[in-house]
């Protein structure tokens, strides 16, 4: 009698494949990871209208590209990972998977990649949408802005986490991601640019989780961001995420915070 042989990955994409199910029967987290990050962009244009981002160098293309893809990763990526994570730790599925062939990291990883899969898919279909309607030209640094993109997934997907070790409930999961995302969204250069911000101000948002991604994206369509400001952005991205894998080791919870 032969017994099957699994591989990390075979197993990865069984949860995954497992945890995309669960994930369409979830219509209120489905509605925000699908739905809510491409309507938000039109709030971003509206926005943009009124700023002055002709002296700051940009454009309204420039403004909510990048803001389109971080409503992607924000929604379809780190809330909806929050949810689902702490769902699946009070239902006491985490821990009934610890007591078979998958490892931490790879429960962990299976549980994010249709998120992850889901964040990378919409922030490429936004990112054409907004090419085409907003006729913008084809970015000079393109390789800038994939970047970014591979950055911020894995960011969120930490963040993500280390936020849902620090969830008791399903229902408080609807609110604690919301610190993150709103100050992404107002001081993370989605919303408002940190061009036309003051200048101490504007250092102190280069500082926070999703800048840096904000900062390549845009980048990658502006073409005047330099070799050290690339640099300087990545370095804050890999920061935080080498932060983001230490809380995870550190306080993530298996089992029910009661």
């Amino acid at each position: 009698m032969s017994t099957a042989v699994t591989t990390p990955v075979s197993r990865m994409t069984a949860l995954a494949r497992a945890e995309l199910t669960l994930l369409g029967r979830t219509k209120g987290t489905l509605f925000a990871a699908l739905f809510v990050p491409l309507v938000l962009p039109v709030s971003a244009r509206e926005a943009a209208k009124g700023m002055d981002l002709a002296e700051a160098g940009l454009t309204i293309g420039t403004m909510v590209l990048p803001a389109a893809i971080g409503f992607s990763l924000l929604f379809a990526v780190y809330s909806a990972l929050v949810g689902s994570l702490v769902a699946r730790r009070e239902e006491l599925v985490l821990k009934r998977l610890r007591t078979g062939e998958l490892r931490d990291g790879e429960i962990l990883a299976g549980s994010a990649l249709p998120a992850t899969t889901t964040g990378l898919v919409q922030s490429l279909l936004l990112a054409a949408g907004c090419v085409i309607l907003l006729d913008m030209p084809a970015p000079p640094a393109v390789y800038l802005s994939v970047l970014g993109l591979l950055l911020g997934l894995p960011l969120c997907v930490g963040l993500a986490i280390v936020t849902a070790s620090f969830t008791r409930t399903s229902e408080s999961a609807q609110v604690t991601p919301l610190p993150l995302m709103f100050l992404s969204m107002l001081a993370s250069g989605m919303m408002i640019p940190l061009e036309i911000l003051p200048d101490r101000v504007a250092a102190f948002c280069e500082l926070l989780p999703l800048t840096p991604v904000m900062t390549l994206v845009r980048g990658g369509f502006t073409g005047d961001l330099s070799a050290g400001g690339a640099l300087g952005a990545v370095t804050v991205a890999v920061a935080w995420i080498a932060f983001a894998v230490f809380a995870v080791r550190r306080w993530f919870r298996w089992e029910p915070r009661h």
